[in-house]
């Protein structure tokens, strides 16, 4: 579990800034090519917008999370830190089902002959609604899953019929990027659509978690981190960076020199720290436009699921796009937790506004169910503002090189991939082996 020194040089000082996934990522493979790795962390705990936290109506994850076969970074850094995928995670084939049981489930096998099945015995469309889509599907495999830049999903799938946008690219779409398929890059989502299609058998499927989101990387990691000899500095938020005097180079984090920096917390920050030293760098995380993800947990002990996840149709009074039963997850017994992604409009008028909007969604969608005060049904009401970036076409995201022995990490950093688990963890690893 130690460091890998290499033989004949000394170990470099590194400090990781932030200890989300991105950073936990990071800090894990510094530490295995023997570098000497301090962590700081402005929270208590370690897990960045995916972790469990502390409430009045007892503990919650702070979003509801998903993970997909597809992420193989993430699960074999799961496995590398001692966290079991196959104990944790639920897996379950790619489905997409309404409440009331239309929509659209992969079978197990290849995902792209999965997905043919799945669309021509897709419940609720039209043959010629089937075959529009296998017909779209079909020119995008075709054209190796690239478009131009400028477009977006709405604009992508424009000769798609309204049931099938509806009903499969809208909640992919804002399941995956965190942003409606208005405004969505078609560049990033096809990149999404390829990596679960093609990326072999399972790559499609759910990965539901059946512990809390603190369980499955953040505490395993710190664990793995501190038996390997890494510094902890929790509730440590850095106040400045700048370049070390003397004859050998490096960077001082307040007070401590180190030799190399890789900054793994949010953009806001990271610009904040960078802005004396690189303008043109921190302008561009600055400028990155935010969205947020509410999720409402609401109590029924009564209510089962059919699935444990369900997909939801939306409007302007039915904010959330999915339900999860987390206690058909072995979690919370009668918890459900609803999910709103790119829900900036929904905030408008407030977090309590919106969860009261998703109790009168949660009671059309399962009459009967949710009855009594919505002060006891509402269990806790989790906003994270900044979940994501706004994922829209030709974003131009900040690099992760910023100056010799300076990096950044996070799933807002220049890459094919939205902002994502996967998407933070291969950051924070493609970080570290920079300054290799």
């Amino acid at each position: 579990m130690t460091g890998r020194r290499t033989a004949g040089r000394p170990a470099s000082t590194v400090a990781v800034v932030g200890a989300g996934w991105s950073g936990l990522a990071a800090a894990v493979s510094l530490v295995k090519a023997g570098h000497e790795v301090t962590v700081f962390e402005m929270a208590p705990q370690a897990g960045g917008r995916a972790r469990q936290v502390h409430a009045a109506g007892g503990e919650f994850d702070n979003g509801q999370h998903i993970l997909i076969g597809a992420y193989a970074q993430t699960l074999a850094l799961m496995r590398q830190v001692g966290a079991d995928p196959q104990a944790l995670l639920l897996r379950r084939p790619l489905a997409l089902r309404f409440p009331d049981g239309t929509g659209l489930a992969l079978p197990a096998g290849a995902p792209l002959l999965a997905f043919a099945r799945a669309t021509l015995q897709a419940q609720g469309w039209r043959w010629t609604q089937k075959l529009s889509l296998l017909q779209a599907a079909s020119g995008w495999l075709r054209d190796g899953f690239a478009c131009p830049t400028d477009l977006t999903v709405r604009q992508l799938c424009q000769t798609l019929p309204k049931p099938v946008c509806q009903d499969l690219i809208d909640p992919l779409c804002v399941a995956a990027l965190n942003t409606p398929a208005a405004t969505a890059s078609a560049q990033v989502f096809l990149r999404v659509l390829k990596d679960a299609l093609f990326a072999g058998p399972g790559s499609a499927d759910l990965l539901l978690p059946r512990v809390p989101l603190s369980a499955l990387l953040p505490e395993p990691a710190c664990r793995w981190l501190q038996q390997a000899g890494a510094h902890w500095q929790p509730r440590r938020r850095v106040q400045a960076l700048a370049p070390a005097t003397g004859d050998r180079p490096g960077w001082r984090v307040d007070d401590q020199r180190f030799d190399a920096v890789v900054l793994a917390c949010s953009a806001i920050e990271a610009a904040r720290l960078v802005a004396p030293h690189q303008t043109a760098w921190a302008r561009l995380a600055g400028d990155l436009r935010q969205e947020p993800i509410v999720t409402a947990y609401l109590a029924d002990p009564t209510l089962r699921l059919a699935q444990p996840m369900l997909a939801l149709r939306t409007g302007a009074e039915a904010p959330a796009q999915f339900v999860f039963d987390l206690g058909a997850l072995g979690r919370n017994p009668g918890c459900f937790a609803w999910v709103v992604s790119g829900a900036r409009e929904n905030l408008d008028a407030g977090l309590a506004a919106c969860g009261q909007r998703i109790l009168a969604q949660a009671r059309q969608v399962f009459p009967g169910a949710f009855a009594g005060d919505p002060a006891q049904v509402i269990q806790h009401l989790a906003a994270e503002r900044r979940a994501t970036f706004a994922c829209v076409p030709g974003l131009d995201r900040p690099g992760p090189l910023i100056a010799s022995g300076l990096v950044a990490a996070g799933d807002y950093i220049a890459g094919p991939y939205p902002a994502t688990l996967e998407g933070a963890v291969r950051s924070g690893q493609a970080a570290a082996a920079a300054l290799a």
